[in-house]
């Protein structure tokens, strides 16, 4: 069954990092990409970045690059996403999905994520 298992979200103060984790259950999940988004309160669900299991290919949002950073682990079947100098404003449900199509569009099941609050 298709399983992706986001962890590491928690409470940290506006500048302060988190790491993300995205665990599938199956190495044949490697034939997709993998994607990050988020979900703030009231607000549509967010693209972040996104990487190809070989971490030949990786695509961010305008909103996040140079803050953010993807990254794999393929001995772990682990997506990470590094999240540096957060602000309030990155509070949000942060979800990882298999991509549909590169690099952005993805798969229609999302799993419960992982909380992230940053505070002022």
């Amino acid at each position: 069954q298709l399983q992706l298992v986001e962890s590491g979200g928690g409470l940290v103060q506006a500048g302060g990092s988190l790491r993300l984790s995205c665990k599938a259950s199956r190495r044949a999940f490697r034939s997709y990409a993998v994607g990050w988004f988020r979900q703030g309160q009231g607000k549509e669900r967010e693209f972040l970045a996104t990487i190809r299991w070989s971490g030949g290919s990786i695509y961010y949002a305008d909103s996040v690059e140079g803050r953010f950073t993807i990254s794999v682990d393929n001995a772990e079947n682990t997506v990470y996403l590094q999240m540096n100098s957060l602000k309030p404003e990155d509070t949000a449900v942060y979800y990882c999905n298999l991509i549909r199509s590169w690099p952005r569009e993805p798969f229609d099941s999302w799993g419960q994520g992982t909380q992230v609050t940053v505070s002022s």
